[in-house]
């Protein structure tokens, strides 16, 4: 079902923070009136710009179009102008015009935030998301990490309002401490919970927003827009990433779904194939000679790893085959000195490869989330192809009683992850629970988590989100998944 381009033109009034009246040393609020004019179409690019008055407002609802694929221009002006007006504006004008102005901005988030929602519940409901149906996403920007579950409220039939159920992201930022920052550029940030509130309500959505890390304003407020811009295009596809595994009908139709846009047999994955990416990478030193071929598009059907370490070897081999990717990579190391220089080696080659094959980027997922249970241990992998390298991670390193992990030196495993993290020039974030506990840490399980289990785990839950991660999306004609409209600089 085709979805339409849907405009909404709303006027409201707004005050200006109390000023000083100088003839009378009394103060006085000013009422403005503002019209909000909207255009959201669901994949398509927007005809006319983001201009809510508000700079860094702009640059969140951007998400929407780059990782939503949601075309959305809001534009606010006080009165009533023509479109020429506005295009003069977007050129010449103030960005940041309401903002300095000092008018209310939860008035402003209020109305933006209602007429997204509707609009969103309108895509919804156009193509069909059901009642009860979710999504599950997490962004990382950096240090920052935020987790976004949607669900659906209605059944298409106009009733079921939804609601704001979780929104911890404040405080912003850890500067100043205890109470973070209160505004980014000219955007105040207090009124962002009413912008949410509204996008819930009017959206028919519950909502849920889990900032698990962040020290940093900027990014953990971009990151909550980009994983809430994932989770609704994932919802709008029928896709929810944090379904394990299992006989339950919603697990069952969410696979089928994600079969059908992203399984081997797909157009994407046909689109992906045609792009023949590969990447050879030799590697020699006084200490380590390595060779490392990798095929992207080959469906994972050869792949051997052969390092002189088995621990090794058996991870980076499970990578690649969950990642369906072929992989060949060998190494003569200097083991008889100890397994430092084989292990590090090989991790910086493997992730050198890895960027060599992806390229620029253009056209792919970039992003993907995926949980993995084993044994004691869930582990949730957020993976960005972003081309600013991070690895933040809670491993349970120090539970681990001995020295190695099937023989590789136990002190060397987060060593292993940033030159991979760093060579292949991604951001990696590993969330790592007790599988008795909830899928987001919380709850009253016991026990915690082995690190067998999770080194297990976390095989199988990067290759995955690698493997939904590189893959094209053609809906995306080609474009990087970037609101600054590129990843190599």
């Amino acid at each position: 079902m085709s979805t339409t381009t849907a405009t909404s033109n709303v006027t409201f009034p707004c005050t200006s923070a109390a000023a000083e009246d100088a003839s009378s040393s009394m103060t006085t609020n000013m009422t403005t009136t503002l019209t909000l004019r909207a255009e959201i179409t669901d994949l398509q690019k927007p005809t006319k710009p983001l201009l809510t008055g508000v700079g860094f407002l702009d640059h969140m609802l951007d998400q929407f179009n780059s990782h939503a694929q949601i075309g959305v221009s809001v534009v606010i002006v006080a009165g009533s102008k023509e479109d020429d007006d506005l295009t003069f504006e977007l050129d010449h004008g103030n960005r940041n015009r309401l903002a300095q102005e000092r008018l209310d901005q939860t008035t402003i988030f209020h109305q933006v935030g209602t007429v997204l929602g509707k609009q969103f519940d309108r895509i919804m409901t156009e193509k069909q998301v059901k009642k009860s149906s979710t999504s599950f996403f997490g962004c990382p920007l950096d240090e920052a990490l935020v987790l976004v579950t949607l669900e659906r409220t209605n059944n298409n039939d106009g009733a079921g309002a939804g609601s704001l159920e979780e929104y911890n992201l404040a405080p912003y930022g850890s500067f100043p401490p205890t109470t973070g920052r209160s505004h980014l550029g000219h955007m105040e940030l207090k009124p962002l919970l009413e912008f949410w509130t509204q996008i819930a309500k009017h959206a028919k959505l519950n909502v849920k927003f889990q900032k698990l890390r962040g020290d940093n304003a900027h990014h953990i407020v971009e990151a909550a827009f980009k994983a809430f811009s994932r989770a609704i295009r994932n919802l709008i596809d029928g896709v929810d990433t944090n379904t394990i595994d299992g006989d339950d009908d919603d697990a069952s139709s969410s696979s089928r779904l994600l079969a059908q846009l992203y399984g081997p047999e797909s157009a994407n994955a046909k689109a992906s194939l045609a792009l023949n990416r590969s990447g050879t990478v030799t590697r020699k030193t006084k200490e380590t000679s390595i060779e490392c071929i990798l095929k992207l598009d080959n469906g994972g059907l050869d792949t051997n790893v052969s390092t002189g370490l088995p621990g090794m070897d058996t991870f980076w081999t499970r990578v690649s085959q969950e990642a369906h990717v072929s992989l060949q990579a060998s190494c003569q190391g200097d083991l008889w000195i100890d397994e430092h220089h084989t292990v590090e080696d090989v991790a910086i080659a493997l992730g050198q490869v890895w960027n060599q094959a992806l390229g620029d980027k253009a056209g792919l997922n970039r992003m993907w989330c995926c949980t993995c249970v084993q044994g004691t241990a869930r582990v949730l992998v957020v993976l960005d192809l972003s081309n600013r390298p991070m690895l933040t991670h809670n491993l349970p390193l120090s539970t681990h009683k001995t020295e190695h992990l099937d023989h590789v030196p136990v002190e060397m495993l987060e060593h292993v992850l940033d030159s991979f993290v760093v060579n292949a020039r991604m951001t990696l974030h590993i969330v790592v629970t007790s599988s008795s506990s909830d899928a987001d840490g919380s709850g009253s399980g016991s026990g915690s988590a082995t690190l067998e289990d999770t080194w297990n785990g976390l095989a199988i839950a990067l290759g995955r989100a690698l493997r939904y991660g590189i893959l094209v999306d053609q809906r995306r004609a080609g474009a990087t998944a970037s609101s600054k409209g590129t990843l190599s600089v």
